[in-house]
């Protein structure tokens, strides 16, 4: 029997005081009217007073915060990207040697970053989900609320500059203004939900045309302001009168695109569907193409009315979770609560963790991770399942074992395997 659990399993639990407060500092309506009116279909303009968002963006990255990443922590690419008149600036440009004991030639060299962003360049600070607390904490539970991968970029555009041209993203996008004005104009997508693999370089004639007809949005954002495009719509942006911060919060969501591609990777289990071609078979020739055409398209759709859904569900966890990782853990002070850990200690579940609990009728029960499964004897099944479920829990309290010397070998287990923490370290992120 598999039982699948939260955050990572089928029946999703409610979502996290936390996740709601992240998606409502985002969006100024209700979640069921975003995802009925604006999801996927159109965007949506959300000014600070209507957000529950009193202080704006710059708890998650201010100018000063952004100055620091640009001089004091050593950024190297593909973490900085620079953009002056609708191009990329080659990385050559504004990178160097780091200097004793840093032995690399792309470091960001921040007297290089000064004349390119004096001369207008936009910066883009890339990744920062990964590298930035208060950004690695939102995005987290921001994800958690759309149950999506995410990723953070951030734009420092000079007073007056432009860094992109009209294009169009192949993911969703939440856009929130930290400081200074930004002029937005927004255009109808030329291609209806493109997917990465149809950027809009493929079609820059249609997206010069269309932006230059009337904009569906043309709007400012000013500080503390939010704007949601789904893929595909059209946008460019101007800095105002002063230099411009914002933050783009791109949404990394699976298609059925992703489905089909699935499906067609399990359809080589299928001996019709790796059959040759008949001996001789002139395949620039329409007409001898056409009988193998239609039996395979025939071969193709009886697999497809076969096709199981627990085992596509499978191959897509392999593509959804590694994409959104948990929360970080500090490998120190998880090495201090492993030597220190008895039945008092208290710990609780990695936040963001996505897992799936199976018994596997054997006598053992395996924990799937987004990296790695481990197996466990079977009576564990109900400590695993109350710890990831609480919020905190005393080793001691684990149920279904027979002493607090096995509750501690478990829980030393889950340490090891960074599947827990320390309850006082549980918002390590």
């Amino acid at each position: 029997m598999t039982h699948l659990d939260p955050p990572g399993g089928h029946d999703r639990p409610a979502v996290p005081s936390s996740a709601a407060r992240a998606l409502a500092r985002c969006i100024a309506v209700e979640p069921a009217k975003f995802a009925a009116a604006h999801w996927g279909r159109a965007p949506l303009l959300s000014r600070a007073a209507e957000l529950a968002n009193p202080a704006g963006f710059t708890d998650l990255l201010s100018p000063a915060d952004a100055d620091e990443l640009l001089s004091r922590r050593g950024l190297r690419t593909p973490f900085l990207r620079v953009a002056r008149d609708g191009q990329l600036v080659p990385a050559a440009r504004w990178t160097g040697g780091g200097g004793a004991g840093a032995e690399i030639g792309d470091q960001v060299l921040d007297e290089k970053i000064l004349a390119q962003y004096a001369d207008g360049a936009t910066l883009v600070l890339q990744g920062l989900h990964r590298i930035w607390p208060a950004l690695v904490d939102f995005t987290r539970d921001l994800g958690t609320a759309l149950a999506q991968p995410l990723q953070v970029n951030a734009y420092l555009t000079p007073a007056g500059s432009q860094g992109f041209a009209t294009h169009y993203d192949t993911h969703d996008v939440f856009v929130l203004q930290v400081d200074g004005r930004k002029h937005w104009r927004i255009h109808p997508p030329v291609l209806i939900d493109p997917l990465e693999k149809q950027p809009w370089g493929g079609r820059a004639d249609e997206v010069s045309a269309t932006a230059s007809g009337p904009a569906a949005l043309d709007v400012v954002l000013e500080p503390g302001d939010a704007l949601y495009l789904p893929r595909g719509w059209l946008h460019s942006a101007q800095a105002q009168e002063s230099s411009s911060l914002h933050l783009t919060v791109g949404i990394r969501a699976l298609t059925r695109y992703a489905l089909v591609e699935e499906l067609l990777a399990l359809a080589a289990e299928d001996p019709r569907l790796r059959a040759g071609l008949p001996f001789g078979t002139d395949v620039a020739d329409p007409d001898a193409v056409e009988p193998e055409l239609t039996e395979t398209v025939e071969a193709l759709r009886d697999w497809l009315l076969r096709a199981d859904p627990a085992v596509l569900a499978a191959r897509l966890r392999g593509r959804a979770w590694p994409a959104a990782r948990p929360a970080p853990i500090r490998p120190l002070a998880q090495a201090a609560a492993l030597a220190a850990l008895d039945a008092d200690t208290e710990i609780a579940p990695r936040a963001g963790l996505r897992w799936q609990l199976t018994g596997t009728g054997d006598g053992k029960v395996t924990l799937r991770l987004f990296d790695r499964v481990l197996t466990l004897p079977g009576q564990c099944e109900r400590a695993l399942r109350a710890v990831l479920t609480a919020d905190r829990i005393r080793v001691g309290d684990l149920p279904g074992l027979d002493d607090d010397a096995d509750r501690c070998t478990l829980a030393r287990r889950l340490l090891k395997e960074a599947v827990v923490t320390p309850a006082s370290s549980s918002s390590a992120g």
